[in-house]
């Protein structure tokens, strides 16, 4: 299975860091956080990794090219054009994708994921299955007793987006998204046929298709994660870090 690994993004969050360097090369436990996350998807035996960049995106591929590639096959979607968020960098990275399933990675994301675990249980017929857990947040998709995708709603605003008309909130599990997920072999020839280009969210993209195409959320048994998108968390990513490399491999 090939992976994207979304390193686009402007990391306002992580100012002043990210003022002179772009939120994937920022370090944590003297790595940045791309090396972090490319070396987890290859030690799940990913050999074929698509890195999108925008801001500061020579910094990136000049990295890249210090590591020789990780040792893998890494290809970069440049985007330095304008940034299309996450939907439309999956559609713009197509090339090196289409054919067949492949997983999305956030770079601000650490986990203790398993992700032969992850993999193995997205289903045949899924346009996606999104990694989702039940950590505390305002935003939840929503999803029902299949586990199929039905909405998504912030509970502190009360807002509610749904293909459903008369969705029924008591009745859906509400989960977060944790920032990673698998694309099935069929999203460019939905996102073709229903006319998604551009820039546009790739969460935007599964609510309202799925309806006619099903996305599930997969719920690992145990999952620790950490969302390195702000200054505060930084310290913890660090801990986090340093309790991984303790742990038997």
């Amino acid at each position: 299975m090939k992976a994207l690994v979304f390193a686009a993004g402007l990391g306002t969050r992580l100012r002043p860091l990210t003022d002179t360097l772009p939120k994937a090369l920022v370090p944590v436990g003297g790595k940045p956080l791309l090396y972090h996350v490319v070396h987890r998807l290859k030690a799940a035996g990913i050999d074929e990794i698509v890195v999108n960049v925008h801001h500061f995106p020579d910094s990136i591929i000049g990295y890249i090219r210090e590591q020789d590639g990780f040792g893998i096959r890494v290809h970069v979607s440049d985007e330095r054009d304008f940034l299309r968020e996450t939907g439309g960098g999956i559609a713009y990275a197509r090339p090196f994708l289409e054919g067949e399933p492949f997983l999305v990675h956030n770079v601000d994301i650490l986990s203790d994921l398993d992700l032969d675990w992850f993999r193995a249980q997205a289903r045949p017929d899924a346009l996606a299955t999104l990694l989702v857990s039940e950590r505390q947040t305002q935003r939840y998709l929503l999803f029902d007793g299949e586990m199929r995708l039905a909405g998504w709603t912030n509970v502190a605003t009360g807002e509610v987006k749904s293909p459903y008309p008369s969705l029924d909130l008591s009745k859906l599990r509400k989960l977060a998204f944790a920032g990673i997920h698998i694309a099935g072999r069929d999203i460019f020839r939905v996102m073709d046929e229903d006319g998604w280009s551009g820039r546009f969210s790739i969460i935007d993209f599964y609510l309202q298709e799925c309806a006619r195409h099903p996305v599930y959320g997969a719920v690992p048994p145990q999952l620790r994660l950490v969302d390195v998108g702000k200054l505060e968390t930084l310290a913890h990513a660090e801990a986090f870090l340093q309790e991984l490399s303790q742990l038997p491999h």
